[in-house]
């Protein structure tokens, strides 16, 4: 974690009511009109709020990750100690065993650094098709990204439409929420978080694709570093018309 918090003030405090207010409202109307819905975890800081405030309020959601096989070994441990903190097995979905196999084939084991396409590749294989599977038979699906986070995410709406998913109602209820009010509520309700938030990893995906970042830089700097910051984007949150 790399952020300043005084978590005794009033304004402080008073903002991250209203917006816990506000997400668990929101929670309550996905989990009432958009049954069965579902929420995809990535583990990260924002996620863990989420999870925290599901797991409290709206059990009836079901809450999913996508394991890789290339998760550093601190998001496995995360996956532990939320089944420890919480009582919760998460539901766990993994690529296609004969995809990864026909993608390093023909590509190599760590052909993402060559090109964004190969990235891309990857990642449609590692991460997007067992999302869709994940979502499938679903009415909405939840997730935790905010606006600020990156230039790709900016004016991130709290819903929409996800055309790449065959139309299914996107809610991120932490659209607006700023990093210190996260951190704010990891650290008063005693939430579980990946130990690499520690060590200046805001955010964490891949082990081989995601490094620490120096302080300055973008939160999403350490994700594809090697790549355009407009490309850093790994296809399961693209608009398609």
């Amino acid at each position: 974690m790399n952020v300043q918090l005084k978590l005794d003030d009033p304004a402080l405090l008073d903002a991250l009511a209203a917006r816990v207010d506000a997400a668990s409202a929101l929670l309550h109307e996905i989990a009432d009109n958009f049954s069965p819905a579902a929420f995809a975890s990535s583990l990260g800081a924002e996620d863990m709020v989420l999870t925290d405030l599901i797991v409290r309020e709206v059990p009836k959601i079901e809450i999913f990750s996508l394991d890789t096989g290339r998760l550093p070994v601190e998001t496995y441990d995360l996956i532990a100690e939320v089944r420890k903190h919480y009582g919760l097995a998460l539901r766990l979905y993994y690529p296609r065993h004969d995809l990864v196999e026909a993608y390093t084939h023909a590509n190599g084991i760590n052909a993402f650094y060559e090109s964004v396409e190969l990235r891309k590749g990857c990642c449609l294989v590692r991460k997007v098709e067992p999302l869709q599977r994940a979502l499938a038979g679903r009415k909405a699906w939840i997730t935790g990204m905010r606006a600020q986070q990156a230039p790709t995410r900016d004016g991130l709406p709290i819903r929409s439409v996800d055309t790449a998913n065959g139309g299914l109602e996107k809610f991120n209820p932490l659209a607006d929420w700023s990093e210190r009010e996260v951190w704010a509520y990891l650290k008063l309700n005693e939430v579980p978080y990946n130990a690499l938030h520690d060590r200046f990893y805001p955010s964490i995906g891949c082990a081989p694709c995601t490094r620490a970042v120096t302080p300055g830089e973008d939160v999403r700097a350490g994700r594809w570093w090697w790549e355009n910051p407009e490309s850093r984007e790994c296809g399961l949150h693209i608009k398609r018309m």
